[in-house]
């Protein structure tokens, strides 16, 4: 190819295929532009993840592998009989087993006496009350009338209390939940004792439900 021919196609902005780091004249760059802007978007969004995170650890939060978030260490605890004025009477030791394995299974934090624990977790457990939740209707005739009766076959039960975090070396509350409350619904059948059981199982489901509670609105705090 000539010399002129050369000069015309550069002229006309005509590229040589064969020609690298030729510059085009509408992007005013070279060939490999594209992949230089990818590897500066690949670079910053590496940049803010590391000093988001850096952001979380000056913070002073870290993250188990269960995802729970951490800060001080919760070196032990302490988590004695809860008290109740509750009309279910011995509801309470089962309510504070369920609160105590609740931590020994998940955290696995010593558990010692409150006259030992860097921390005490406090509950009061006010009132244990149902009211009805659905209803059945039996029609029946009495001396020459009908009647209809209405039958409650299901029932809601609802528990409130109140629970505190409480560090035993400076009495600091560390966190404190008044009417702390969840529910359960439960059968009611024309067998008391079937309702009393039945009752019992609905318990137990919301003790659980507010063990779990307990457990995570502590572990946020560490």
């Amino acid at each position: 190819m000539s010399n002129m021919e050369n000069s015309s196609r550069m002229e006309k902005g005509i590229l040589d295929d064969e020609s690298p780091n030729t510059v085009t004249p509408e992007l005013g760059g070279t060939r490999h532009a594209p992949c230089a802007m990818r590897f500066a978007v690949f670079a910053m969004r590496y940049a803010l993840c590391a000093m988001l995170l850096f952001a979380l650890s000056a913070c002073g939060y870290h993250f188990r592998p269960t995802g729970e978030p951490i800060g001080l260490a919760l070196e032990s605890l302490a988590v004695p009989l809860m008290t109740s004025t509750s009309s279910d009477p011995g509801f309470e030791a089962v309510f504070t087993r369920m609160v105590r394995d609740e931590f020994i299974s998940h955290a696995r934090v010593p558990l010692l006496p409150a006259e030992e624990a860097a921390f005490t977790l406090v509950g009061h457990i006010h009132t244990v009350w149902t009211d009805p939740q659905s209803y059945s209707f039996l029609e029946q005739t009495v001396r020459g009338n009908a009647v209809v009766y209405d039958e409650t076959n299901r029932r809601r039960l609802r528990l409130r209390l109140d629970v505190s975090l409480v560090e035993r070396s400076t009495g600091k509350v560390v966190w404190r939940e008044e009417g702390m409350e969840t529910r359960a619904s439960y059968e009611v059948t024309a067998d008391p004792l079937v309702d009393q059981h039945n009752k019992q199982v609905a318990l137990e489901r919301v003790a659980r439900r507010l063990a779990q509670r307990i457990y995570m609105r502590t572990m946020e705090r560490f």
